[in-house]
C-alpha cells in the first residue's frame, strides 16, 4: 500500500486516507490562450513508468493539498513537499537521483522561480 507523509501535519497516511489530484506542476492556460495550449492543459498528461510528481490531498487529516514524488512502477516514495512549491525541492531531486542515477528533471532548475515570485505573477 502507498504511504505518504503529509508535509503540513507530519502524519504518515495510507492511500485510503488521501485523495489523488493528478499530475503536479501543470502550467495552467485559460482565457487568452491558444486552442492548442488550452487543449494540452485539459488533456495532455504524462503517464510515465517510473518517476512521477503528483498532487495529493490529506482528505482524512488536515485536508491540505501537497505534492509527492514517487516511482509509479515500484511505489517507492522519494518525498513529499508543499503544494505552493513550483518545482520539487533540491532534497527531493537528490533523493530521486540517488535511487535512479539515469533520471534527469524535465525543467531547468536555474529558471525555476521561487514560491514568492509565483504568487506575485
Amino acid at each position: 500500500m502507498l504511504t505518504l507523509t503529509c508535509p503540513y501535519c507530519g502524519v504518515a497516511a495510507e492511500e485510503t486516507e488521501l485523495q489523488p489530484g493528478g499530475e503536479a506542476h501543470l502550467k495552467r492556460f485559460g482565457p487568452g490562450s491558444s486552442d492548442a495550449e488550452f487543449e494540452a492543459y485539459l488533456f495532455a498528461r504524462k503517464n510515465p513508468k517510473g518517476v512521477h510528481f503528483e498532487r495529493w490531498r490529506h482528505a482524512y487529516g488536515c485536508g491540505k493539498w501537497f505534492m509527492a514524488a514517487r516511482d509509479t512502477a515500484t511505489l517507492q516514495v522519494f518525498g513529499t513537499y508543499s503544494a505552493q512549491t513550483p518545482h520539487p525541492t533540491p532534497e527531493i531531486v537528490a533523493a530521486v537521483q540517488a535511487a535512479r542515477p539515469d533520471w534527469q528533471p524535465d525543467w531547468t532548475p536555474a529558471a525555476a522561480e521561487t514560491p514568492a515570485e509565483s504568487l506575485n505573477a
